[in-house]
C-alpha cells in the first residue's frame, strides 16, 4: 500500500499564492503518476495537474498557466504550487498516487480557500 500525507492550504485573497505538498510512504516504487485532484461542495472530484515518473505532465485547462506541479523522485513528494488563485479555485484538495498494480490512493484532503 501507498499512505500519502498532505500540507499546506489554508485561506488566501484572490490573486494570491499558495503551495501544496504531499509526501508518499509505502510502497513507493509501486507509483507511476502523482497528481492533486479537487473537490468542491456539490461538485464531482476532478483532476487538477497530474505527473507521471516520465515527468509528463497534465493539467485541467481552468490551472495552465497559474499551477505548476513538481515531483521529487528521491523523496516521493510531489507538489502543487498555485498563483493567480481564484475563488473558484475554492475547493479541498487531495493528492493521489496511481500504482502499477493496485490502483489509486488518495490522501486525506487538504482545505483551500481564496476569498474575493
Amino acid at each position: 500500500q501507498v499512505q500519502l500525507v498532505e500540507s499546506g492550504g489554508g485561506l488566501v485573497q484572490t490573486g494570491g499564492s499558495l503551495r501544496l505538498s504531499c509526501a508518499a510512504s509505502g510502497r513507493t516504487f509501486t507509483i507511476n503518476t502523482m497528481g492533486w485532484y479537487r473537490q468542491a461542495p456539490g461538485n464531482q472530484r476532478e483532476m487538477v495537474a497530474s505527473m507521471a515518473n516520465s515527468g509528463s505532465t497534465n493539467y485541467v485547462d481552468s490551472v495552465k498557466d497559474r499551477f505548476t506541479i513538481s515531483r521529487d523522485y528521491a523523496k516521493n513528494t510531489v507538489d502543487l504550487q498555485m498563483n493567480s488563485l481564484k475563488p473558484e479555485d475554492t475547493a479541498v484538495y487531495f493528492c493521489g498516487a496511481d500504482t502499477f498494480f493496485t490502483g489509486r490512493y488518495w490522501g486525506q484532503g487538504t482545505q483551500v480557500t481564496v476569498s474575493s
